[in-house]
């Protein structure tokens, strides 16, 4: 089914604000959920209200938390999550982290112990919007693993994702990685396996260490399997890489099994905040990313229907397309979501209407 951005986030905050959440706070968390479905990433969109409706259940996740700052100490910030919304928490700390760039030029800002920050990418979109580079790593605590290392058979790691933002020019549309360093995110094997589809050869291995296809594997209650990390050992690298920096630094912890899992999905993450007028005359910058992004651009294809992307591209097309077309949900997620409604004390008959345009 295809439904309308407006009436999604409508349904979205219904479901959000049935969980206790104020009106703020379900349009906080609604808008990125939301908003993640209209760039193509479906695995970090409303999906994930039944994932948050059960954490609430078991009081894995507290509503109404604010960013705590912890640490204060000029250009570096830390916050903690408190089991929050990472929604709102992390926006919160980004806020501040933003806030205090304009002074320092650059801020090191981490946030522990939040429950699931979803896209990280919007977190770089709010550093574009003052126009300031970020980088973040992220790591993920309190769910089972999921990823493998380069040569292993079974997970260690979350899917910890980069996002890095820099921005762009009059001409040059801003550029925001956003990548897990497994090769598909667990969300997108959620999504396949409710579409009933397979996914692409090469990205799972079964609870045997094999090769699979079938995205249930992940699923398991027992014998789960796992998900491949990007470039081998490349991926694998910067997968601990994150562990360190995020789950290290910020003081929140790693995956390692000595820490309780309860089976929420809990982050922490290290962003840093540049303002690159304090480093390099900014007219000059436009004009260095101008000529870099074209000539990465100007790569002949080897598919003439398939033109050289530069990373952020397909998250505006997908937006574009969505925006004007609909954001598709597919028949078991929309159960899920309903089911979760009804969780929370709304009937179905509202959210059909909400989702319809007919309220």
């Amino acid at each position: 089914m295809l439904i309308r951005y407006d009436r999604l986030r409508r349904v979205a905050e219904a479901v959000l604000g049935g969980t206790g959440s104020t009106a703020e706070e379900a349009v906080i968390v609604a808008e990125h959920l939301v908003r993640a479905n209209l760039t193509g990433h479906d695995s970090h969109g409303v999906g994930m209200i039944p994932y948050y409706v059960r954490f609430l259940g078991d009081g894995l996740l507290v509503p109404n938390t604010a960013a705590r700052r912890v640490r204060d100490d000029g250009a570096i910030l830390a916050f903690d999550g408190d089991r929050g919304y990472g929604q709102r928490v992390a926006r919160e700390a980004m806020d501040a982290a933003i806030e205090r760039c304009a002074e320092t030029g650059v801020v090191l800002m981490t946030l522990r112990s939040s429950c699931h920050i979803g896209r990280i990418g919007s977190y770089g979109e709010q550093a574009l919007a003052a126009g300031y580079v970020s980088i973040h790593f992220v790591n993920v605590q309190d769910h089972p693993p999921l990823l493998s290392p380069f040569r292993g058979g079974d997970a260690r790691f979350g899917t910890n994702p980069i996002c890095v933002a820099v921005p762009g020019s009059g001409r040059t549309e801003t550029i925001l990685l956003d990548m897990a360093t497994s090769k598909i995110a667990l969300g997108k094997a959620r999504v396949a396996m409710n579409k009933g589809e397979l996914v692409v050869e090469g990205r799972l291995i079964d609870h045997r260490g094999r090769p699979t296809s079938d995205p249930s594997v992940m699923f398991a209650e027992e014998r789960r399997g796992a998900l491949l990390p990007i470039g081998e050992h490349k991926g694998y690298g910067l997968a601990l890489a994150c562990e360190l920096l995020a789950g290290v630094l910020s003081g929140g912890g790693t995956i390692e099994p000595g820490r309780r899992r309860q089976g929420s999905i809990v982050n922490n993450m290290l962003s840093f905040v540049i303002d690159p007028g304090r480093l390099v005359d900014l007219e000059w910058m436009r004009n260095e990313i101008d000529a870099m992004v074209a000539y990465a651009r100007d790569s002949p294809p080897v598919n003439p229907e398939e033109p050289v992307l530069v990373a952020g591209e397909p998250e505006r097309q997908s937006a574009s397309d969505r925006m004007a077309n609909g954001i598709p949900v597919d028949d078991t997620t929309w159960s899920e979501i309903r089911g979760a409604a009804e969780t929370v004390g709304l009937s179905s008959e509202q959210i059909e209407a909400w989702s319809t345009g007919s309220f």
